[in-house]
């Protein structure tokens, strides 16, 4: 297999041959985004109208973990970011293939700064003013690792790709490890205990004069990733003084989307059969959960910093999750099942921005809201997600029958 893989990029052959599309991987990313867009809320609402021990382990699964530690709401980000990179392997190398490195480059950077500039518009662009402007977002997120995962899949083979996400890991690691920081937590009620609030000029003076170091500190509030975004992130910060989708959290990120590019390479290669590839990416996921929780007794399992750890763990389940999805639509060729996830996964950034710059809550008032929602208690809730998540499958249903797809 591992010569089947180490193919590079640039060795386009003369008369390519033509690549099926992964329907498995279509729909796994249709799947990832119907949690993202808001079908958390249906677990929400099912656990207020059936209080049980079982939707209370499944509502809890729908929360992000408040720091050490995995949820299922913690591997849907890392999901996408780890398929956005198992599509970089069939998209860039067709667009090598049909304009040569320099035009591939170029369509690569455009793309990652439309997305960028989208992620600013989610959040709100420059509505609540410059000073207010999320830099660094989802989106933003997604795009500068599309954008520099693109540009190592290009300049490397495989042995290189490889060596490449080593050292971000590893790297990232040792400089969170062994780089000094000062003393001064920066966790919001922290700060409000000292009668600080994140933005003002006090907080910075008081985390200035701090001289006392440590190193190897990883609480929320006390860690390398979150000062240097004190120090160096402008704008709108998430989390405070901080953000969960910060400046050097997206080293390791990137190492996510590389984790996608190599379980791409598999799912192209030629040599291999569909069954032997569910093997190996079930094999590999398992491998990674467990050496990411061993690494995370050393460097502890965080979402909210993309830990190293927290990349294998991720990257485990999503290989797992796309080893299930490849046996189930490519080998068991079960495929009316998934169909509905495919529509959203052929149009994820449109239903994306949808969700985000149209209220759909706001519709769905008008049909279940009000007198509805309370006479359905304790249902409502649930009612009402049903009714805001069913809105997206009809528009989704539309763009795909007339092949409508925005790509960026």
């Amino acid at each position: 297999m591992s010569n089947a893989l180490a193919t590079p990029v640039q060795a386009a052959p003369q008369a390519p041959p033509t690549t099926r599309r992964l329907m498995s991987l279509d729909a796994l990313r249709g799947f990832d985004m119907f949690w993202i867009v808001g079908g958390e809320e249906l677990i929400h609402g099912l656990r207020k109208g059936w209080p049980s021990g079982l939707s209370r382990f499944l509502d809890r699964q729908m929360d992000h973990s408040p720091w050490v530690g995995v949820r299922f709401y913690d591997l849907i980000f890392p999901l996408f970011v780890f398929i956005v990179g198992a599509s970089i392997v069939f998209s860039l190398t067709r667009m090598v293939q049909q304009r040569g490195k320099a035009g591939a480059l170029k369509r690569v950077l455009v793309r990652s700064v439309v997305l960028y500039l989208f992620g600013l518009l989610v959040y709100g662009g420059l509505s609540k003013g410059f000073d207010q402007i999320r830099w660094m977002g989802v989106l933003q997120r997604i795009a500068l690792c599309y954008f520099f995962t693109s540009v190592i899949f290009m300049s490397f083979r495989l042995r290189g790709m490889l060596v490449t996400c080593a050292c971000l890991l590893l790297g990232y690691w040792a400089l969170t490890a062994l780089a000094p920081l000062r003393d001064f937590n920066l966790e919001t009620r922290h700060l409000e205990a000292l009668q600080l609030t994140p933005d003002s000029p006090e907080t910075r003076t008081r985390f200035l004069a701090t001289t006392n170091m440590v190193k190897g500190r990883f609480d929320d509030g006390l860690n390398l990733t979150q000062q240097i975004d004190f120090l160096y992130l402008p704008g709108h910060r998430w989390d405070g003084a901080y953000d969960p989708e910060g400046i050097l959290s997206t080293l390791p990120a990137i190492g996510t989307c590389l984790l996608g590019v190599f379980a791409g390479l598999l799912l192209k290669s030629g040599s291999v059969s569909d069954q032997k590839k569910v093997l190996w990416l079930l094999g590999a996921g398992v491998a990674a959960v467990c050496v990411g929780f061993l690494w995370g007794t050393q460097f502890p399992v965080i979402k909210k910093i993309w830990t190293s750890s927290y990349v294998l763990v991720a990257g485990g389940y999503a290989c797992l999750f796309l080893g299930a999805f490849h046996q189930i639509i490519e080998v068991w060729q079960w495929r009316k099942w998934c169909i509905p996830f495919v529509w959203i996964g052929m149009n994820p950034i449109t239903i994306y921005l949808a969700f985000h710059l149209i209220s759909f809550s706001d519709f769905a008032q008008l049909v279940v809201g009000g007198p509805v929602q309370k006479a359905l208690a304790p249902w409502g809730d649930l009612v009402m997600a049903i009714a805001v998540v069913g809105l997206m499958f009809p528009v989704v249903r539309f763009l795909y029958q007339r092949k409508i797809f925005l790509r960026v």
